[in-house]
This record gives C-alpha cells, structure tokens and sequence, in this order.
C-alpha cells in the first residue's frame, strides 16, 4: 500500500504563554484566529478566506518545548522589504538577517516564543 493523504490541515508550534503568543500572531504577525479550544490550542491563518494549511499554537504539546532548532514555517510575503521593517521595528530577533539568493529572499525570525519562522519572498512573485 502506498500511503495517502488529502491536506496537511495545520502546523504545530509549542508555546508557553498563549497570550503572549496569540499577541504575536494576531498583532505582530497580522494573523486571523480562527479556531480555539479553551487556552490549550488556537489556530491561525493568513486571512479568514484562505485555505490552509493553518499554524496551530499549542501549550503542553507531549512535553515539546518552543526552539529554534524544530520545524519551520514560511510565511510568503510580497513586499519582503516592508516586512522586514515591520518585524524589526517590534523589536522581532532574526536568526537569519534577510538574504536574496538566486531564486528568492528568505530570513528566519523568531516568535514571541522562541519558534523559528521564515519569511519568504519568491523571485517571480510582484
């Protein structure tokens, strides 16, 4: 049998303070919340009419803890410049400073948590 999978319906990051973090997602980010379930998991996505896949804030996720050193989510920006600015003036900490490479402009920041991010700008995109 070959496996078979319909969406990769959410990704998950641990944090330890749900308030703090949903501040970052909602405020910083400009993230919309779309799910809750109590302060234990909250999900947010690009905007209320995008599909997902959707970013899952999580407390107490089987003992995982918020690291730079887990999985990562891009998040596609068209004005990679602008955006930059934005996190830097919340005082946002880049793990990775803003690079062009030969097919896009890619950084890593960190959430208000300690989670890595990307933000991600592909060459083709206006």
């Amino acid at each position: 049998m070959r496996p078979h999978f319909s969406a990769v319906p959410f990704l998950a990051y641990p944090v330890r303070d749900m308030n703090r973090a949903c501040a970052f997602y909602q405020n910083v980010l400009g993230l919309v919340e779309i799910a809750r379930w109590e302060s234990f998991w909250v999900e947010f996505a690009i905007s209320a009419d995008a599909p997902g896949p959707v970013i899952a804030l999580a407390t107490g996720l089987n003992g995982s803890e918020p690291s730079v050193h887990g999985g990562t989510v891009a998040l596609e920006s068209p004005d990679f410049d602008a955006m930059v600015a934005h996190l830097k003036s919340h005082q946002v900490t880049f793990v990775m400073e803003p690079e062009d490479t030969t097919v896009c402009h890619f950084a890593r920041f960190l959430d208000s948590e300690g989670n890595c991010l990307i933000l991600h700008r592909i060459h083709d995109a206006k």
